[in-house]
C-alpha cells in the first residue's frame, strides 16, 4: 500500500472517530437535559443570503404543518429545517420584516424558504428571487 494513501486512510478514520464521540456527547447531553434539545437556534448577526419564492396552502388547509390557523393574511414562511416559531427577519428590495417559521415549507428544489402570499405581497416578492434572512435577535431579559 502506498504510503500517503494509508496515512490519509488513517486521518478519515480520526476524522469519523471524532465525530463518533461528538455525536455520542451530544446525544447524552440531550438525554440529561431535555429542555437543551429545545433551545432557540442561535442568534446571526450577519445576515444570510437565501432563494425564495411565494406559496399557497392547498384548498381547505386549516392548519399548516406547525399548527398555525392558514389564513390569507399570515406572515411567515416555510422551512424544511427551521423550528416552527423562530422569528427570523427577511430583507427584500430594502425592506426589513420580522416574521417567523409557520410552515414546513421549500420542498422544490432551487429555493430555501417559501413565503405566506400576505409576506409576499408586504415585501413585492413575486416569483423565485433573492432574498437575505437573520434570525431576530433575542429581547434582553429584564431584571425582575
Amino acid at each position: 500500500m502506498n504510503p500517503a494513501l494509508a496515512q490519509r486512510q488513517l486521518a478519515l478514520a480520526g476524522v469519523a472517530l471524532l465525530a463518533l464521540v461528538a455525536s455520542i456527547v451530544l446525544i447524552q447531553h440531550a438525554r440529561d437535559d431535555p429542555g437543551a434539545a429545545a433551545a432557540p437556534p442561535p442568534v446571526a448577526t450577519e445576515w444570510s443570503r437565501a432563494l425564495a419564492a411565494p406559496f399557497s396552502l392547498p384548498a381547505g388547509t386549516k392548519l399548516t404543518a406547525c399548527g398555525q390557523r392558514a389564513s390569507e393574511s399570515v406572515l411567515g414562511i416555510g422551512h424544511p429545517v427551521l423550528p416552527c416559531g423562530a422569528k427570523i427577519v427577511i430583507r427584500f428590495d430594502g425592506q426589513d420584516v420580522l416574521t417567523q417559521v409557520v410552515d414546513r415549507g421549500a420542498g422544490l428544489p432551487g429555493r430555501e424558504f417559501d413565503l405566506t402570499p400576505a409576506l409576499a405581497r408586504r415585501i413585492g416578492l413575486t416569483g423565485v428571487k433573492a432574498i437575505e434572512w437573520r434570525f431576530a435577535e433575542r429581547p434582553a431579559r429584564g431584571g425582575g
